[in-house]
C-alpha cells in the first residue's frame, strides 16, 4: 500500500503546471465537487488569531444555519479545553467575526442569537450591522374578525436599524509580556519566632491537603508571607485554612498557589482601640460677640447688634 501511495503521488506531482518548489509545502489542488467551504486567507491566513481561533472560525463557517456553536457544544466536538475555545471565541467576536444579537423569544423571554460573518471587513465598509433575525410573536388561538368593508392597513415598514457605535475591541497578542506579579508581602520584623511558626505552618500544609507538598526551598521562600500573616494576628488555623480550601485538581504548581493566595488573601491589620470607639460628639458652641450699639455681650456666629439693639433700630426704620 505504502509503495502504490508514493507511485500516486509522484504521477501527481509531475502533473503539476511549471517547476516546482525548492523547499516548502508544495499544493496538489483537486477541485471539490461536493462538501465544501470557501474560506478567506483573511482568516486562514490571520495574523492577529490564534491557530485556535482560526481553526473554529473555519469549521462555524462550515456547519449549517442553525447549528450549536456555544462553548459547551464546542467543547464536545473537540479536545481543547473550554478556557481555550472561550478565548478562540472572544478573539473571533473581537475581529468582528462573531456577532452575539439579543432577541425577544416569542413567549417574551430574551435569547442571544450567533452570527458568524465571513468578510467582517466588507460588512464595516458597507455600514452594515448584522442583526438576527426577529422571532415573530406567537399568534392568539382567536384573532378578532376584520370585516370586509374595513380591511386592515398594510403592516408599516419596520426603520432600518441603527448601526452600532462600539469601540474596537483590542486583543493583546499571545507573545505579550506578561504583567509582574505582585511582591509576596513581608513582615515590618522576622523575628527568629516568626520564622519557626510559619515555618511549621507551611511544612504541614500536606497534612491538610495532600496535594500541597511543598520543598525546603520553597518552604523558605514563602515563610516571609506567612509572618505577614501571623504579625496581623491571623491565627494559624485560619490561614491554612485560606491556603487549602477549594484547590484545582489537581495542582500543577502548589508553591505558586499557596504564593498567590498569601498575597491576594492578605487581610488588613487589626483595628486598635482608638479606630473602634465611637466618635465623640462634642456641643456646639456660639462664640460671644460685642453689640456694635451698646457694646453688650451676645452669642453670634457674625458680630452686629444684639436683640435690643436691633429691635430699636426696627422702631426707628418704621
Amino acid at each position: 500500500m505504502a509503495t502504490q501511495h508514493n507511485i500516486a503521488l509522484t504521477r501527481a506531482l509531475a502533473d503539476l503546471p511549471g517547476p516546482l518548489p525548492a523547499f516548502g509545502v508544495i499544493h496538489i489542488a483537486i477541485p471539490h465537487t461536493s462538501r465544501f467551504t470557501i474560506v478567506g486567507n483573511h482568516l486562514a491566513q490571520h495574523a492577529e488569531l490564534s491557530l485556535v481561533a482560526i481553526g473554529i472560525g473555519v469549521h462555524i463557517q462550515s456547519l449549517p444555519a442553525g447549528s450549536l456553536v456555544g462553548i459547551k457544544a464546542l467543547t464536545a466536538r473537540f479536545a481543547e479545553g473550554e478556557m481555550r475555545i472561550a478565548a478562540a471565541l472572544r478573539e473571533l467576536e473581537a475581529h468582528g467575526y462573531l456577532r452575539r444579537a439579543h432577541v425577544r423569544l416569542a413567549n417574551g423571554r430574551m435569547a442571544t442569537r450567533t452570527v458568524f460573518c465571513n468578510q467582517p471587513g466588507a460588512l464595516e465598509r458597507a455600514g452594515r450591522v448584522v442583526v438576527a433575525p426577529k422571532v415573530p410573536p406567537a399568534v392568539p388561538e382567536e384573532a378578532p374578525a376584520v370585516p370586509e368593508e374595513a380591511p386592515a392597513p398594510p403592516p408599516a415598514p419596520e426603520p432600518d436599524p441603527v448601526p452600532e457605535s462600539r469601540p474596537p475591541v483590542r486583543v493583546p497578542p499571545r507573545t505579550a509580556p506578561k504583567p509582574p506579579r505582585p511582591p509576596l508581602p513581608r513582615p515590618r520584623e522576622l523575628t527568629p519566632e516568626l520564622r519557626q511558626t510559619a515555618s511549621a505552618i507551611l511544612a504541614d500544609l500536606r497534612n491538610h491537603a495532600e496535594e500541597l507538598v511543598l520543598s525546603e526551598a520553597d518552604v523558605e521562600e514563602l515563610i516571609p508571607g506567612v509572618a505577614a500573616w501571623l504579625e496581623r494576628e491571623v491565627r494559624p488555623d485560619a490561614i491554612r485554612h485560606a491556603l487549602t480550601t477549594d484547590l484545582p485538581k489537581p495542582p500543577k504548581y502548589p508553591a505558586k498557589i499557596v504564593r498567590h493566595r498569601l498575597t491576594v488573601l492578605l487581610p488588613p491589620p487589626l483595628p486598635g482601640a482608638e479606630e473602634l470607639a465611637p466618635p465623640v460628639r462634642r456641643p456646639l458652641v456660639i462664640p460671644l460677640q460685642n453689640c456694635d450699639g451698646c457694646d453688650r455681650a451676645f452669642r453670634s456666629r457674625e458680630p452686629g447688634h444684639c436683640r435690643g439693639c436691633r429691635s430699636d433700630l426696627a422702631e426707628a426704620a418704621a
